[in-house]
């Protein structure tokens, strides 16, 4: 087989007089085109599959997929799918799933794996956060808006006691991770099609620094401080720490948190969106890209 590959593969002309013919990459088998596929990035894949059927039967074989899936792909794939729709699903479609934004827990949170390096992404709605004073609405209010992937953010609008905190646990891939609270001085709205931003409440952030923690269950640990001065109306992310996973197959818990609860003074006019967990690598492409 290799001495017909390499010196041309038989071919016939008009009279029925044999010929030979330089080989093509459709003449490869099947499986070696799967087999070559592995080596390849998913978008390289997609590429590839569009040039003939050979190439996109080949591009559905499962252990290609399965090597672009991170290990522990069951146990996240299980957050947004129940098992007998995972059971049926090829592992091509599972990672095409699991590689765009993934609603589950009542619409308050979003996890994908990130295409570049197999690893988990989180998005945390500050619905699913604990706000202290969150029923009082002398103090705070959902706002509906299409600038959140969640379409709601929660507000401040005046209060002494300014405490967000939340938790999440799962068997997250090895790698290290980024966390970051996205926030905005000032409410926005639209009129006459135009954005413009409410920044009447704004106050107090100036005065002391708000104060950011992370603690894992593996006891790693994060604190930082920063006073919030963005420009009002622009949505900013507010890093918190980073934290190591080094075990794919044990859930790791996290718990983070952004206080400033001197009661000296009142604050107010702040937006909250959510909390954003993303694999190092992928911080400056997403977050630049917002």
């Amino acid at each position: 087989m290799g001495a017909n590959i390499s010196g041309g593969l038989p071919g016939f002309d008009r009279n029925g007089d044999v010929y030979s013919r330089k080989p093509r990459l459709v003449d490869l088998p099947e499986n070696c085109v799967a087999l070559i596929m592995t080596r390849l990035d998913p978008p390289e894949i997609c590429r590839l599959a569009r040039l003939s059927r050979l190439f996109r039967r080949a591009s559905s074989a499962d252990f290609i997929w399965e090597s672009k899936l991170p290990p522990n792909y069951r146990v996240i794939a299980q957050k947004v799918f129940d098992e007998i729709t995972l059971r049926k699903l090829i592992k091509k479609d599972i990672y095409a799933k699991l590689s765009r934004p993934n609603l589950f827990d009542g619409g308050t949170k979003e996890l994908w794996i990130d295409k570049n390096t197999g690893r988990l992404c989180l998005s945390i709605s500050s619905k699913a956060l604990r706000i202290t004073g969150i029923d009082d609405r002398r103090y705070w209010s959902h706002i509906p808006t299409d600038e959140s992937r969640f379409h709601s953010v929660a507000y401040v609008q005046q209060i002494w006691w300014f405490e967000v905190g939340g938790e999440f646990e799962i068997q997250f891939p090895s790698g290290t991770y980024s966390l970051f609270f996205r926030i905005q001085l000032g409410k926005t709205s639209k009129r006459l099609g135009r954005r413009i931003c409410n920044s009447e409440h704004i106050h107090g952030w100036d005065l002391k620094p708000v104060r950011f923690q992370l603690a894992t269950s593996d006891n790693q640990q994060a604190v930082s401080q920063c006073y919030l001065n963005n420009n009002p109306g622009n949505w900013s992310h507010y890093h918190v720490g980073e934290f190591k996973v080094t075990n794919p197959n044990i859930s790791t818990g996290i718990k983070f948190s952004m206080t400033q609860i001197d009661c000296t003074h009142t604050k107010g006019g702040l937006c909250i969106d959510s909390v954003l967990i993303l694999p190092k690598e992928c911080v400056k492409e997403f977050i630049g890209s917002e």
